[in-house]
């Protein structure tokens, strides 16, 4: 099942160039360093979980997964703007991600800005052209919309930043998580479900898939930055928002064993076709980077 899973990765990453193509073509107005910008920032790599979610979704329900792989791209290209963002000086201000520099390291806040700009506008068009049926399309842009906006992922982001002025409660910065990292995994589910004609039973049940497996990459993500020494205690921003140094990393790891289960069990709910979901689960908890 994981060779599925790499499968899938693949077909996101031609469907990915493609739209960056359509999007930026060599001989159309988008300005070179721009264009370059947004190929660096979402083709370089990256393990394409909220994609892959999304693909594996549409065939939990029986749907064919390339009916949702122009959604499964929009995904990505907010996952990516939101890394740009994420790394300029005014938010995490960090010089590498995966081992290269960062978009504004390379090539400058301005152009960052706009890469995270364009990333953004674009995936919303991707959906836009895709051949769905209109009433599906319509439901797909508004579910993208509130994942990414002031109600989930920008307004985890403003939750995350407020953490360093103020010690949150536990539940609040279960709250940040959910908004700001949990957000695109729920939409990653349910939209794949809408693309792939899920009924609405089927449709809730992998919302509730989604939640779970993004609570539970979040924990993990906690749990490693700790153990692998990236953060502790004396960054009193981490220590606000980081549930392994307020739990301690075995609560949370406990914490998201018990979401990678719930998930588990979602995905036996729907048989043979569950089989990627439950795959996608296992390596959200065996998570290693």
């Amino acid at each position: 099942m994981t060779e599925r899973l790499e499968v899938l990765r693949g077909q996101v990453d031609a469907a990915l160039e493609r739209a960056v193509a359509e999007a930026c073509g060599v001989d159309g107005p988008v300005p070179p360093r721009l264009r370059e910008a947004m190929g660096y920032a979402l083709l370089g790599g990256g393990k394409r979980m909220r994609p892959v979610l999304a693909l594996a979704s549409a065939s939990a329900v029986g749907g064919d997964p390339e009916a949702a792989l122009s959604f499964a791209c929009a995904l990505e290209m907010i996952h990516a703007y939101s890394l740009v963002h994420d790394d300029l000086p005014c938010m995490d201000d960090d010089a590498e991600r995966r081992g290269m520099p960062t978009v504004h390291v390379r090539y400058g806040q301005a152009t960052a800005v706009l890469t995270g700009d364009a990333l953004l506008t674009e995936a919303f068009a991707v959906v836009a052209r895709s051949a769905l049926a209109p009433a599906r399309v319509v439901r797909l842009v508004a579910l993208l919309a509130e994942a990414a906006g002031a109600s989930g992922m920008v307004g985890g982001q403003e939750l995350d930043m407020a953490g360093a002025q103020e010690v949150p409660p536990v539940e609040a910065v279960r709250q940040l998580h959910a908004m700001k990292t949990g957000a695109l995994f729920r939409a990653a589910a349910r939209g794949g479900a809408i693309a792939g004609g899920a009924d609405p039973v089927q449709e809730a049940a992998l919302e509730r898939y989604g939640v779970a497996v993004g609570r539970a990459f979040q924990l993990i993500d906690d749990a490693l930055e700790v153990e692998q020494g990236e953060v502790d205690a004396s960054d009193a921003h981490e220590a606000a928002v980081s549930l392994a140094l307020r739990l301690g990393v075995a609560a949370a790891r406990a914490e998201a064993q018990a979401l990678v289960e719930e998930a588990r069990q979602i995905a036996a709910g729907f048989g043979a076709r569950g089989e990627q979901l439950a795959a996608i689960a296992a390596r959200v908890e065996s998570r290693r980077s």
